[in-house]
């Protein structure tokens, strides 16, 4: 239903990259998500009020927060498409993750509300008045949620939307609460406990569950995260296909909403070439790279010696120290000055956040390595932290 919808709606709906369409499948998915919630909302309250089942009608409001949800996000996307001003330069794509927060927030709040009011039904059970019909109505509930996860998910996955996610997460994990629900209403047939307010904890436990995964999703990009591995390779790769390029560091991904990415890098270059050939080399670099991931790119240039043997040298020397030390440890921006009674070799390393040793610890211990193979060498070093996975 949803890939019909998308043609007729939609132009150009296999671009999942073109905020347009982004924004175009956010509010599509998000008014879908209202109309069977809805429908879903109107059916459990009926019936769940007519066989006074606590756990039916806490689920039937779960839907009904689950169609606000919706609502937000169709908010998020459309204000997260506006386009950049001069209070807002890399426009408002974060917007989108705070609409992904506030409907972990409602999850949240629901699944409180969910558990007072079963917790109270556990203490003063009622007798509860089922029907096969209202069995019936919750089963097609599960399967429209099932579709509902499905289509949210795989989306999601296609225009890279944490707050799509986080709308279907919660659908599937509407699935297994209304198959908890549907255990309380048979089982009560067949014993005295309170099933109904067992079944409606558990099914708060699964909500408040959702809406705590959500928010930690959801806030993570706000705080800022690393690139992932995949990325980092991909961007190497494409940088690397520009010679005489050697080498990167110090590369930085600034995350300002899906489809917004700042690229910040240092690229290593032969220090004996002509100044401005390698200046066009690192124009077309910066041009290629924003292309493929559609970013905007600054690219430091950094000149290394690649022909200095001595410093090759040492570089090895100290590429197997530090592999001794911690194979996650990462160096660059590697040089030598030498003197007449000792060289000096200046570098930077990348200390993971694994590392338990402190700056100066870690200074002390690779100095005290390279010094022990090349006596006339000292190091001076200067300790960054990694910005990459």
């Amino acid at each position: 239903m949803i890939k019909l919808l998308a043609k007729i709606f939609i132009k150009d709906s296999s671009n999942y990259s073109d905020p347009r369409v982004r924004s175009q499948y956010g509010v599509l998915c998000g008014s879908f998500g209202i109309f069977l919630n809805a429908v879903l909302f109107a059916l459990k309250f009926i019936f769940g009020t007519l066989a006074a089942s606590v756990a039916m009608v806490a689920d039937a409001f779960n839907n009904l927060s689950d169609a606000g949800s919706s609502l937000v996000q169709i908010f998020g996307f459309k204000l997260s498409a506006k386009k950049p001003d001069p209070d807002h330069p890399f426009g408002h794509g974060r917007i989108e993750y705070i609409a992904g927060l506030i409907v972990s927030f409602i999850i949240l709040y629901m699944g409180i509300a969910l558990l007072k009011d079963s917790v109270l039904s556990i203490m003063r059970p009622k007798p509860v008045q089922s029907n096969v019909l209202s069995v019936v109505i919750m089963g097609i509930g599960i399967l429209i949620k099932l579709y509902m996860f499905i289509y949210n998910h795989l989306i999601a996955k296609k225009i890279d939307s944490v707050a799509m996610d986080v709308v279907a997460k919660d659908s599937l994990n509407d699935v297994i609460s209304t198959a908890v629900v549907i255990v309380a209403i048979i089982g009560s047939h067949f014993t005295d406990l309170p099933l109904d307010g067992i079944g409606g904890v558990v099914v708060a436990a699964f909500i408040l569950k959702t809406g705590f995964e959500a928010a930690t999703d959801t806030i993570a990009p706000l705080l800022g995260t690393a690139p992932s591995a995949d990325l980092v390779y991909q961007i190497e790769e494409e940088l690397m296909k520009h010679e005489p390029i050697v080498g990167m560091h110090d590369l930085v991904v600034h995350d300002y909403g899906p489809g917004r990415m700042m690229i910040s890098l240092h690229a290593e270059v032969p220090g004996n070439l002509n100044i401005f050939s390698l200046h066009d080399v690192i124009d077309v670099a910066e041009h290629d790279i924003s292309v493929r991931f559609g970013c905007q790119v600054v690219i430091h240039m950094d000149p290394v010696d690649t022909e200095n043997k001595r410093l090759a040298e040492l570089k090895q020397v100290l590429l197997e120290e530090i592999e001794k030390l911690d194979p996650q440890l990462k160096v660059h921006d590697i040089r030598m000055v030498p003197g007449d009674t000792h060289t000096n070799l200046i570098f930077d390393v990348v200390k993971p956040f694994s590392c338990l040793l402190t700056d100066e610890q870690l200074k002390v211990v690779i100095h005290e390595a390279v010094h022990a193979r090349c006596q006339d060498v000292y190091c001076a070093i200067t300790v960054d932290q990694p910005f990459v996975k």
